[in-house]
């Protein structure tokens, strides 16, 4: 199956009153995915949400893959609204990082579900042009401007995402972390004994923007 072109399909008010649209159906879909997590996206429940039948949603999309796609793009989309380079490309990168981190953090569950997929929609297509124009344009060759778009992305996507997941995770973490951990024999493991205050003490505290100092570091190093 092949998605309908936008062109081709009727826009029909939904039993709600509200017109049925792509914008609709993927801000649908993000508030179903933070509401019931991954598992809750289903064109189901999404047609339901929505006051439609699931097959409107098929009129638009051609199946949850297409559907998750959408709505990484649109996730990419709201990251980048309003951005524009300052000149300063390391200002830049870091900029976006930061940006890229906390609208993924935003949408914790989204983030799970769509930090791996390459939409090839407009939004990431127009994001992997600015990153690497920035980079080119700070004097990086074709090879190496890919390699630190790659690094760069891949921490804050992986980040955002480990991140996510201990955000609605089992809070039973720490507490092994306080009861194990820091009672763990100084004769079998001194290194850990030697820090374990500092384990729990920095447990609240993502290393994100420790990690991309050091990474921006490395970058602003390698150009010489």
């Amino acid at each position: 199956m092949t998605r309908v072109p936008r062109h081709r399909t009727r826009r029909r008010p939904t039993r709600g009153g509200q017109v049925l649209s792509e914008e609709l159906i993927v801000d649908t879909a993000v508030r179903l995915i933070e509401l019931h997590g991954t598992e809750g996206l289903s064109m189901r429940r999404l047609g339901a949400a929505l006051g439609a039948d699931a097959t409107a949603v098929y009129g638009y999309f051609a199946d949850k893959h297409q559907l998750v796609l959408a709505v990484a793009d649109e996730l990419i989309g709201r990251t980048f609204a309003g951005f524009a380079p300052s000149g300063d490309w390391l200002a830049d990168l870091r900029a976006i990082a930061e940006r890229v981190y906390r609208a993924n953090r935003a949408h914790p569950r989204a983030a799970l579900l769509v930090t791996s997929r390459v939409t090839g929609r407009r939004h990431e297509v127009a994001a992997v042009e600015l990153i690497l124009g920035i980079l080119r344009g700070a004097g990086f060759d074709r090879a190496t401007a890919v390699r630190h778009y790659h690094c760069l992305i891949s921490t804050v996507l992986a980040f955002a995402a480990l991140d996510s997941a201990v955000s609605i995770g089992d809070p039973g973490e720490e507490a092994t972390w306080r009861e194990v951990y820091q009672k763990l024999p100084a004769r079998e493991y001194p290194a850990i004994a030697d820090t374990a205050g500092e384990l729990v003490a920095q447990l609240p505290e993502t290393p994100f923007s420790a990690t991309l100092d050091l990474l921006l570091a490395s970058i602003a190093a390698s150009a010489g």
